[in-house]
């Protein structure tokens, strides 16, 4: 769904669950305006702090405590109706999808033990920002001057200051299905901060699926916390390797992300194993979770599956 009642959301695998007072020790250099109670209904809120982001415009951030293990699965709308209801309205993040921890558990390249450690969590930390909280039936959703780049790099300072909770077991975006331990967290943010770029890694995944016949796709996800679109690229394995087309899409994001969606259907764009690459968007792409994309598939090539080739079909 949209960004609506929440506009971004991170969240914290604990071994278990935490006081407030344990999280107020973890973030002292950020404003906590208040405590909130536990909604009726956990799913929804948990004991909550809530921390100024733009308090000119109404933006807080809810960090919340919920003392169940992530739930992955969307429920059943007759014996779990408040999990689906909250699943529907975007309480898990606002393009968080079910089955996210899993696929970015399987989809987790630079750590390798990120089974095992996600499988111990019995509890987690959700941070979720938003303008009406508070605020009457007439308040604007996001204000004029919205900045998602800037909002979500201010959720990720503060996720990174939650990480120092004792009971942390990882940082998970839901949004853009990661997973990573504190110690790549830390690294990541440093290396993009000390070359003023915005940490790409930490919000959006990119993740490899074999085809069949040689051929592989790969593709990111997490493009709409920043207002823009997902990369997919198809390539033969004999014309270059993954890493190469990582680097092409987490590239390609960033080039997108600073001039806007420019690339038109048809336009080729030069990459990995020296041949020119044609986009064509897609209002489904080819895997969950469901969103717009934008496909490359190298010019003049032969024998290109035929997946590839169209708009991903109805289940």
């Amino acid at each position: 769904m949209p960004k609506g009642f929440h506009t971004q959301g991170l969240v914290i695998l604990l071994k278990s669950p935490q006081s407030l007072d344990a999280l107020r020790r973890c973030v002292p250099q950020f404003e906590v305006v208040k405590e909130g109670p536990a909604a009726g209904e956990v799913w929804m809120a948990g004991p909550s702090l809530i921390v100024a982001y733009r308090p000119e415009v109404n933006g807080y951030v809810s960090v919340d405590v919920v003392d169940r293990r992530w739930p992955d699965h969307m429920g059943d709308p007759k014996k779990e109706a408040m999990l689906f209801a909250c699943w529907s309205m975007g309480h898990f993040g606002p393009f968080a999808y079910p089955g996210g921890l899993q696929r970015a558990v399987q989809q987790s390249w630079t750590w390798k033990e990120a089974g095992a450690t996600v499988q111990k969590h019995t509890a987690f930390i959700r941070l979720r920002t938003s303008y009406i909280f508070g605020a009457g039936r007439d308040a604007k959703v996001i204000p004029p001057d919205y900045d998602s780049e800037h909002e979500l790099q201010f959720l990720t300072s503060l996720a990174g200051a939650l990480l120092e909770c004792p009971a942390a077991l990882c940082y998970f975006n839901p949004n853009g299905e990661v997973v990573l331990p504190k110690s790549i967290f830390d690294d990541s943010a440093a290396h993009h901060t000390s070359n003023e770029l915005p940490p790409l890694n930490l919000w959006c995944n990119v993740r490899l699926f074999q085809l069949g016949g040689g051929w592989l796709m790969m593709d990111s996800v997490g493009g709409n916390q920043l207002d823009s679109i997902d990369i997919e690229v198809g390539f033969p394995q004999s014309l270059c390797t993954p890493r190469e087309i990582d680097r092409f899409i987490r590239d390609t994001s960033l080039y997108i992300l600073r001039k806007g969606d420019v690339i038109k259907d048809g336009d080729t764009v030069s990459g990995p194993g020296n041949v020119d690459r044609r986009g064509k968007h897609f209002e489904k792409g080819m895997s969950d979770p469901p969103r717009r994309t934008l496909r490359f598939l190298p010019c003049d090539q032969k024998g290109i599956p035929e997946i590839l080739l169209r708009e991903k079909e109805e289940k």
